[in-house]
């Protein structure tokens, strides 16, 4: 079953196991983007082994059924490619580009990787220490312990709110059975979309999913629940005293929306003037540029499956932490009870849409726009409906969406750094 749409027009083809192809045929270079994301991510975790998914993705390159890890780094080097493997919350992913004459040989192992990994005992163990080491060095980074920790705040007892690479202890327990038996009960045909962009026909990259995933069956996995979360009614506030360190990193929150929530695009365009647009919207005009208080200050929406936090985030000297807390207020306050202006609203609307073709330059931007638009089910003309879909938001929508959570009264706010003051 084929579909298609005008605009970036991919191409959509589901396989008799449930594997959803998508593809973009593109002539600018002579170059294939491969982009396999399986929808088993960090949920996937036990509660009592958060991190297996991701040490899981450290080894899955590292041997096959046929296939050892050094043949597996041989036709890698071989051919120039470099291999980006992660973990979201919610997909598994394995990405790289090729020459399009290497497209058959090249999407045929990314396919053995997935499909048939072995995990020896000796690659875990390589990159345990490695994940060990990784884990050490962000205990180490102020900006990851104020994040971590706020998840943790906002995401109690839930996936969102754990650590992606899990804890030292829980790493080296984690043994080669575990792994494999995470891959067998979350890895599926039925979970896999396969994009593929480039400079080769769509249907070389149909046949092509077909050869190498076509006789892959494997039942569907038992559903995740995802549990939603309520929102804080109180203020919080958490230090971690890093007296070692030259700079204090803030993560100040919110639970904020599902990406599926009607208000999505009002959100999105609240957010892009507050914290996104031009060197950081309000915030960084405020904090960063006119009180000169701020190495960096942000504000990102990750509307998700369930709802996904609004975060604030800024890197600032110690003396400097409250008087950055109380601007990140006063900013707000000002949001919730004025709004936007109209040359803000505008400006933010304008830029969102006309950022449309530059978030899509490279084949690898397009592979992961298709992937995030299959996970949402947002429909393969999305990029053509877009413009509509924001220019519809009215001013008043995005004041109602910031007063809908922006609340400093609810606010949660981590400090991590040189500073210890409760």
């Amino acid at each position: 079953m084929s579909q298609a749409h005008a605009g970036l027009a991919p191409t959509r083809t589901t396989l008799d196991n449930g594997v959803v192809v998508l593809t973009k045929e593109t002539r600018t270079t002579p170059a294939v983007t491969i982009n396999l994301a399986v929808r088993a991510g960090s949920i996937c975790d036990s509660a009592d082994a958060p991190g297996a998914t991701y040490l899981l993705s450290r080894v899955i390159d590292r041997g096959t059924t046929t296939r050892s890890a050094d043949k597996i780094s041989e036709e890698l080097d071989n051919r120039g490619i470099a291999l980006t493997i992660g973990v979201t919350r919610h997909v598994f992913s394995i990405v790289c580009t090729c020459l399009a004459e290497d497209f058959d040989a090249v999407f045929a192992l990314l396919g053995d990787m997935l499909v048939s990994p072995t995990v020896p005992e000796s690659e875990l163990a390589t990159r345990k220490r490695e994940v060990i080491t990784g884990i050490r060095q962000d205990e180490d980074n102020p900006a990851v312990r104020a994040s971590e920790t706020l998840m943790a705040l906002l995401y109690p007892d839930h996936p969102y709110g754990r650590r992606a690479k899990g804890t030292v202890e829980i790493v080296e327990a984690l043994t080669r059975a575990r792994l494999v038996r995470l891959h067998a009960e979350r890895f599926a045909p039925s979970g896999l979309t396969a994009v593929v962009v480039g400079d080769m026909a769509v249907s070389r990259a149909a046949d092509a999913a077909a050869r190498v995933f076509g006789a892959w069956r494997t039942p569907p996995p038992v559903p995740i629940g995802i549990a939603h979360v309520a929102e804080a009614t109180t203020r919080r506030r958490v230090v971690i005293p890093m007296m070692n360190k030259a700079q204090a990193d803030i993560a100040y929150g919110f639970t904020a929306i599902a990406r599926a929530d009607p208000a999505y695009y009002a959100f999105w365009l609240m957010n892009n003037a507050l914290g996104q647009y031009a060197i950081g919207g309000r915030l960084g005009d405020s904090i960063r540029e006119r009180q000169g208080m701020a190495y960096y200050v942000s504000s990102s929406l990750d509307a998700n499956v369930v709802e996904g936090p609004l975060v604030v985030r800024a890197g600032v000297s110690p003396q400097n932490v409250d008087r950055a807390i109380a601007s990140i207020d006063e900013e707000l306050v000002r949001l919730t009870r004025d709004g936007l202006t109209e040359k803000e609203f505008a400006e933010s609307r304008q830029y969102l849409i006309g950022s449309m073709p530059r978030r899509l330059e490279t084949n690898s931007d397009i592979t992961q726009f298709l992937q995030t638009l299959e996970f949402f089910g947002l429909g393969l003309d999305y990029d053509v409906r877009l413009p509509a879909l924001l220019g519809a938001v009215t001013l008043d929508e995005t004041l109602a969406a910031a007063r809908r959570i922006l609340d400093p009264e609810r606010a949660t706010v981590v400090i991590a750094g040189p500073y210890d003051q409760p």
